[in-house]
């Protein structure tokens, strides 16, 4: 079902994405592994879930575990299925990796699992970065030397602090936040901050906020926010109202377009 509101077309197709293909599977070669928080065993439901761990049923036990507050293992992709359960069925390679894992454990360190405390993660950005080094975008990769010298089609691979002076000198970038992402394509340079939206709620509309004021600052480039997670769930909350309606006409879209975007510089 098609948005009745005109959007960026990345954002559009992002949204797409999310709902319609294997979005999690794919997602998963730019961010591996976020660990994300616990809670505690409700136990109403553990009667099933052994049931569908003795019987090797993964979408089963995966279903399961999910109407727990919390969940046995520390991965980011949970929270999104957590509210699109519809996911379950469209990433079986997501569902099989997870209930894998949990399938390694016995009964015992399973429901041990389900009881352990919260922790987070922020490895967002090394996480995007190394995959940015590890992908294909049919232009070189240039160290800050190259990058500076020269106006050919590349896209900067250095420290934080090399990125952000880089974008205040050259770029007229003011803000404190460093970047992720910075490209020339045809003599036009591009950047952004990475975040995965891993859930709703307090630091994630913090993170959003921050790619969200990269794209909304004066820089002279492009600007984009690569943005990944909840936020493509069709649905009321915060985030998906206000990519569609309040920031629908700019650069929002996934990790997973952006060989295309730079593309269509």
């Amino acid at each position: 079902m098609k948005h009745n509101i005109p959007m960026n077309w990345f954002m559009e197709q992002s949204i797409e994405y999310a709902q319609q293909k294997s979005y999690l599977d794919d997602l998963f070669k730019v961010y591996p592994t976020i660990p994300n928080g616990i809670r505690e065993i409700d136990k109403t439901v553990w009667g099933k879930i052994e049931n569908s761990y003795n019987t090797r049923n993964y979408e089963e036990l995966i279903r399961n575990l999910l109407k727990l507050k919390l969940f046995p293992i520390k991965d980011s992709y949970v929270a999104y299925l957590k509210r699109d359960k519809n996911a379950i069925t469209r990433n079986p390679k997501t569902i099989k990796r997870l209930a894998s894992e949990i399938l390694e454990m016995d009964l015992q360190q399973l429901f041990d699992k389900c009881s352990q405390p919260k922790e987070t993660n922020r490895q967002i950005g090394p996480m995007f970065k190394n995959w940015m080094r590890n992908t294909d975008f049919g232009i070189p990769l240039m160290d800050l030397d190259e990058f500076s010298n020269t106006s050919n089609d590349g896209i900067l691979d250095g420290s934080d602090k090399e990125m952000q002076n880089f974008a205040k000198e050259r770029l007229s970038y003011t803000h404190e936040k460093g970047l992720d992402f910075i490209a020339r394509m045809n003599g036009k340079y591009i950047i952004g901050e990475a975040k995965f939206l891993s859930d709703f709620g307090g630091h994630q509309n913090a993170q959003f906020n921050d790619a969200i004021a990269v794209v909304e600052s004066n820089a002279k480039a492009e600007k984009i926010a690569i943005l990944d997670g909840v936020l493509y769930i069709k649905g009321n909350n915060k985030m998906y109202k206000n990519i569609t309606e309040k920031y629908k006409d700019l650069n929002i879209m996934s990790a997973l377009l952006l060989k295309n975007f730079l593309y269509s510089i």
